[in-house]
């Protein structure tokens, strides 16, 4: 089983992204957190073999977050999940640490797609900017 761990400030992605993920065989949200300093503590608690993180959002944003959480769980791959994904944010959120950004415009096919590969295939090499 491999435990996902949900990071964004609307309730309602929240939901969203547990029964869409919770749909995949053999992968179940372990935590939600609605900002980056709280996704941080849950991550240091809950361990998940992957975290969601959203860009914006109250008291901690998520590139911020993602630095944080690359030094206390470097190993711990990091989607970005976000309505603000252009290629300048997209070269700071690789260079933070993130593994995959993906646009939520995008289908659920995509961010399933990009889960699966970091959670079964194994990691690709940060972006080294």
């Amino acid at each position: 089983m491999k435990h996902i761990l949900i990071v964004d400030d609307s309730a309602l992605v929240r939901r969203s992204l547990r029964t869409l993920l919770e749909d995949c065989p053999d992968w179940v949200v372990c935590g939600e957190a609605e900002n980056g300093s709280d996704g941080i503590d849950k991550a240091q608690q809950l361990r998940p073999d992957l975290i969601v993180m959203d860009l914006v959002m109250p008291v901690l944003n998520g590139i911020e977050a993602t630095r944080l959480l690359k030094r206390l769980l470097p190993t711990t791959p990091i989607v970005m999940f976000t309505t603000f994904a252009d290629p300048h944010i997209e070269k700071t959120a690789l260079a933070a640490g993130v593994h995959a950004v993906i646009d939520k415009s995008e289908s659920a096919t995509t961010l399933i797609g990009s889960i699966q590969q970091l959670l079964v295939s194994g990691l690709p090499p940060p972006y080294a900017a």
